[in-house]
């Protein structure tokens, strides 16, 4: 079998080098995608997780462009509080301490392992187990912590990682935490994985590995059951499409909200011809606040709590909603985001944009399997009318928008980001970088970024701090960039057909091809 000449931008060297293994064994995008995203559970393991959830929009060269939906599911049935294992937990960046909310309690039903499964099976050409294979070794052997999972394990969720027993011996066999540059192992992970590749993810769902993390639900305060588990199904949806700049974007349709939003902004900064503008300026800058600034009242004028009904974000992005909001534009111009994202192309014209998150993690690992379950009912950004008021056995909305940036119906540009809700904003300076000012994928991600929210601005070195804001913000000029202001790894295909791209270095992103 001949190799495949492919791109891949992922968060991680050894997530972007398990896509390229793949190739040169003759997959196609959608084996490297699937091979990339069980190493991203390796080697980005504060960030996903097989127990997670997530998204991948697929662009088939022969068949209809499709979003499948991986994310978390809310449970079945409820319990009284008082029976749940549910507790909050502080979490130290350094300049801020956040709160976030981890236990069984907090334990939706996961998504990622199913997706992954489905999009290499429906779209993918090698057997399942080769495509496993590179997380397999990679787990198996060790591969060194990097310095931005030294940060993820050592500043932001050392509490979290060291508060059950199955938890310390994977982030701190020694009675410490890993640090840089250390050996971690997940022998346990690779054993798992490779059951798998021979019995399919009904061990996961239906089987053995499912009979115990319900089992540990039942004694230990979650709300998870077999039922849930094995009623669990990865939904096809057609993805939302709309236009920029002469371009046809696909992004993540309802009932998630970031595709939505990230719609909606970019249909306001249409309305100013930002190409015509230097890049950095006040003018655009003050374009790009101006549009989130709209963006989020908009959201808070009536439409957050239901943006996940697909009849809403069409009336949401409809003309007669926007008319006031384009007015506007014209007459004014969490911290964490526990997220990661991979893009991928091939020679043959398939396209694939996946973005996959565990929350913060739980905390609970399903005993002899290595692997961390979500904590997705505890994450306030996704709970917003409260926690345990959701409703039973819905998917959850999430704010990640894998996106496709398509010339005619042809995919020239493949991106998505990690960030929590700064996804949206941050995709949008990037889509603005690469379709206004003409950029290549590399220095469209590198630029820096800034982030509009709550009457606050935050700015990367190298914007303009001095701006005049209406009306007027706190505003924080960072030192350095950070993590803070997303992760977006990008493949692009020039019109000789050439592959290039880039993965943010915000986020320790990582470029092959």
């Amino acid at each position: 079998m001949g190799k495949t000449r492919g791109a891949i931008a992922a968060g991680h060297p050894h997530t972007a080098a398990a896509g390229q293994t793949i190739f040169d064994q003759g997959g196609n995008a959608f084996d490297a995608i699937a091979a990339a995203i069980l190493t991203a559970f390796v080697v980005e393991p504060t960030l996903t997780s097989a127990a997670g959830g997530g998204f991948c929009l697929a662009h088939p060269v022969d068949k209809p462009p499709i979003l499948y939906d991986f994310f978390t599911q809310t449970p079945q049935g409820a319990k009284p509080l008082a029976d749940l294992d549910f507790y909050e937990m502080a979490v130290n960046f350094g300049d801020a301490v956040q709160a976030f909310h981890v236990g069984l309690g907090a334990m939706a039903t996961p998504g990622n392992l199913a997706g992954v499964w489905t999009v290499q099976q429906e779209l993918g050409c090698l057997p399942f187990a080769e495509v496993a294979q590179p997380a397999i070794e990679a787990a198996r052997n060790g591969v060194p912590v990097s310095p931005f999972q030294d940060f993820c394990i050592n500043t932001v969720l050392a509490p979290i990682l060291q508060a059950r027993a199955e938890c310390r011996q994977i982030y701190a066999p020694q009675g410490r935490l890993l640090r840089a540059g250390e050996l971690f192992l997940q022998k346990d992970f690779a054993n798992t994985l490779e059951a798998i590749t021979h019995q399919g993810i009904d061990l996961f769902y239906r089987g053995d590995i499912g009979a115990q993390l319900v089992a540990d639900c039942a004694t230990g305060g979650g709300y998870l059951t077999m039922a849930d588990l094995a009623d669990y199904q990865v939904i096809r949806r057609a993805p939302l499409r709309f236009n920029y700049r002469g371009h046809t974007l696909l992004t993540n349709p309802p009932p998630s909200s970031g595709g939505a939003l990230l719609a909606f902004t970019l249909q306001l900064l249409a309305q100013t011809d930002l190409g015509a503008m230097p890049w950095g300026s006040v003018g655009h800058l003050e374009a790009l606040i101006t549009a989130m600034q709209l963006t989020n009242q908009a959201r808070s004028d009536g439409y957050d709590a239901h943006i996940h009904d697909p009849d809403i974000a069409a009336q949401f992005l409809g003309a007669d909603h926007l008319a006031p909001y384009l007015a506007a534009m014209a007459n004014g111009l969490n911290k964490w985001g526990s997220t990661t994202h991979i893009s991928v192309m091939d020679q043959w014209g398939n396209a694939a944009s996946a973005t996959t998150s565990n929350g913060e993690g739980s905390g609970y690992v399903i005993p002899n399997t290595g692997i961390m379950v979500n904590n997705m009912l505890g994450e306030a950004d996704l709970n917003p009318q409260g926690f345990h008021q959701w409703q039973r056995d819905r998917r959850l909305s999430s704010m990640m928008a894998p996106t496709i940036i398509l010339e005619g119906e042809t995919p020239i540009q493949v991106l998505g980001s990690g960030g929590s809700n700064r996804i949206r904003t941050v995709l949008t300076q990037v889509i603005a970088n690469l379709l206004d000012f003409g950029m290549g994928m590399e220095e469209a991600i590198a630029r820096p970024r800034l982030h509009w929210e709550a009457d606050f601005l935050n700015l990367e070195p190298g914007l303009e701090a001095g701006l005049a804001l209406s009306p007027p913000a706190q505003r924080l000029q960072w030192q350095a960039e950070n993590m803070f202001f997303g992760g977006v790894h990008g493949v692009a295909r020039d019109t000789q057909g050439q592959l290039f791209g880039g993965g943010d270095r915000r986020r320790g992103g990582a470029f092959l091809a």
